[in-house]
């Protein structure tokens, strides 16, 4: 490996370091890699060995909450020597990379944030039933989820393409019909 290579191996491992310790909430591997991939135009399978190293070094912990669901995503964040080890090299980033990032890290992370606390999915049955679940999650907790059944796949991308649409609308009419407030 020569010099440019290691030097832009310890910048990459830095950055997802200094991101995960600047993200004050959980975050995906798939959140990680929309706020990294901007900053350096980092490739995924790049981006995923780096991390997987992180990982394998402690520097970096992942552990999956609402295990019960079968869409529970793995969490990443900082462990303490990840956290000793970005103290000690934060200095390989350069000033440039430093400011770029915070931009991207005040501008994304509440998409992020909102994005992923919107969710759809539709699951076929049979040739003509799916099961369609619409989830609103924070904290990667889900706080409400309602399942419902469409007859065609037509239906159920309906279904759940107004819920990505109008949670903010439809979410507080369930809760009024659920406590008796819309009588």
């Amino acid at each position: 490996m020569d010099k440019n290579t290691s030097n832009s191996l310890a910048q990459d491992k830095v950055l997802i370091l200094y991101v995960l310790d600047n993200v004050k909430h959980d975050i995906t591997e798939s959140d990680l890699f929309k706020l990294i991939s901007p900053i350096n135009n980092i490739n995924y399978f790049y981006f995923k060995q780096i991390l997987a190293d992180l990982v394998d070094s402690k520097l970096v912990r992942t552990y999956t909450k609402d295990e019960e669901t079968e869409d529970a995503q793995a969490i990443y964040d900082l462990t303490f020597d990840g956290k000793n080890s970005l103290d000690l090299t934060i200095d390989v980033l350069p000033g440039l990379v430093k400011l770029k990032t915070d931009t991207i890290l005040k501008n994304e992370v509440k998409n992020i944030v909102s994005e992923d606390s919107i969710i759809t999915e539709y699951i076929p049955e049979n040739e003509h039933s799916y099961t369609v679940k619409c989830k609103i999650v924070e904290n990667n907790k889900t706080i409400f989820e309602v399942r419902t059944f469409a007859g065609s796949i037509e239906h159920a991308k309906l279904i759940s393409d107004n819920w990505k649409n109008n949670a903010n609308v439809i979410y507080p009419k369930f809760l009024d019909l659920l406590t008796g407030k819309d009588n």
